[in-house]
């Protein structure tokens, strides 16, 4: 678990070093805000593409040989941006760079739901996935200290020893195989069909328009801040916003195993909506901060608990591609910000563009009130915390995937959907 804790943290300290510091990068090369947008939107074509298959991957193969195309990926594209300097070049390696997401967080989930009992599934995943919050937060903080000191260069060369290191933590993560019984079923049933489930649909639908505000708010927070001419550091903003998401989690991660999961997605929503609010009408260095503090609680409670949600709805022979399916809803999110973001910013400026942003991400917590579950009542119980899951699996999952100690599957592939 702390190689694999490592590994996590060095893959996320290099994806966040280019978040506050790839959109100047672009507009010092003579990009507008709209090609800015499109280029850090392209992120979201790689793993738009390559989730579901990488997901079906993880569950056909195993969850290491899809970690280890993320780390590798993570270690090779930073190069590249020194290399590809013109708009179309950096959308391509853009692009190819979110291969790297698409892989190491759909295997890196599946894994850790795999390993975690499910009476305390909430925490294990929660603290384990507090390499996101800690690596955006180191992250920025590292890319913005090198690229107002340093070079580029340096910038992207640290970013890619990062990945690298990330893919040698890797290696000796033992290689549990998915096992020919627990496989058997994957693939049987279509997207579409898969979709059309509510236990599926749901997180997806609140996944798209989380991302839509995430994508917004990564790609043009420096642009904004720069726009506003407030003397503040882009990449506090990012830091606050991880450490905020760290704190959360520590009361998220078994909260959510005493209290339920439905509770601390919506406050991760209404938390996202607050935040965007704020950079709807922000105009000082306070109105930034709250913003990240609110913002890196929305995160540290919204997607920690809804990896938990996903795992809680899915069979140990499908859930890498339940994972990959219903974060693709987050991954479209961002791929649409960008350049919707550039267009409308174009039109109506950056605190209107905000302003749009916290009303799609309010319809998210309608969206959670009332279909979450079964009915509208069980939704809304099981939303503010006061009823169950209906679309959980009861019966299975009892005990870990893997045994820690032997290597080898322990889970039976029975059981049944509460109802």
């Amino acid at each position: 678990m702390l190689i694999l804790f490592a590994a996590g943290l060095l893959f996320w300290s290099s994806i966040g070093a280019l978040l506050s510091t790839l959109p100047l990068y672009i507009e010092d090369l003579g990009g507008s805000k709209q090609q800015v947008g499109i280029v850090m939107a392209s992120f979201a074509v790689g793993l738009l593409i390559f989730r579901p298959q990488l997901g079906e991957l993880a569950d056909r193969r195993s969850r290491k040989i899809v970690l280890i195309i993320g780390a590798s990926v993570a270690a090779i594209a930073p190069l590249g941006y020194q290399i590809f300097t013109s708009i179309p070049g950096l959308i391509a390696l853009r692009a190819f760079h979110g291969i790297s997401i698409a892989a190491f967080t759909t295997a890196y989930a599946a894994l850790v739901s795999d390993i975690a009992p499910a009476e305390n599934r909430g925490e294990v995943l929660g603290y384990m996935t507090l390499t996101g919050a800690t690596g955006l937060a180191l992250g920025p903080a590292i890319g913005t200290y090198i690229q107002e000191n340093a070079s580029y260069t340096l910038l992207f060369n640290t970013t890619a020893i990062l990945g690298l290191l990330s893919l040698l933590f890797v290696l000796p993560i033992e290689n549990f195989p998915v096992s020919q019984d627990l496989s058997e079923d994957n693939g049987a049933e279509s997207i579409w069909q898969i979709y059309k489930s509510p236990r599926v649909r749901v997180p997806a639908l609140t996944m798209l328009l989380i991302g839509l505000a995430v994508g917004t708010l990564n790609t043009f927070i420096p642009l904004f801040i720069k726009s506003i001419h407030v003397n503040f550091d882009c990449g506090l903003f990012y830091t606050i916003a991880a450490v905020s998401s760290l704190v959360s989690r520590f009361f998220t991660s078994s909260g959510s195993d005493r209290i339920g999961r439905g509770i601390f997605v919506t406050l991760g929503l209404i938390a996202y909506t607050l935040s965007m609010l704020l950079l709807w009408q922000a105009n000082n260095d306070f109105s930034f901060v709250m913003s990240a503090i609110l913002e890196g609680a929305g995160g540290g409670t919204f997607l920690s608990t809804m990896d938990v949600v996903i795992a809680d709805r899915s069979l140990p022979q499908e859930r890498g591609r339940i994972f990959a399916l219903c974060v693709v809803g987050f991954d479209l999110g961002i791929a649409i910000a960008g350049p919707l973001g550039g267009s409308i910013a174009e039109q109506v400026g950056y605190h209107n563009m905000f302003g749009i942003a916290g009303a799609l991400t309010f319809s998210g917590v309608i969206i959670f009130l009332t279909l979450s579950s079964k009915t509208l009542i069980n939704s809304l119980q099981f939303a503010i915390g006061r009823g169950d899951d209906d679309f959980a699996y009861r019966d299975v999952q009892k005990a870990p995937l893997f045994d820690p100690q032997e290597n080898y599957p322990v889970l039976s592939t029975t059981g049944i959907a509460a109802e």
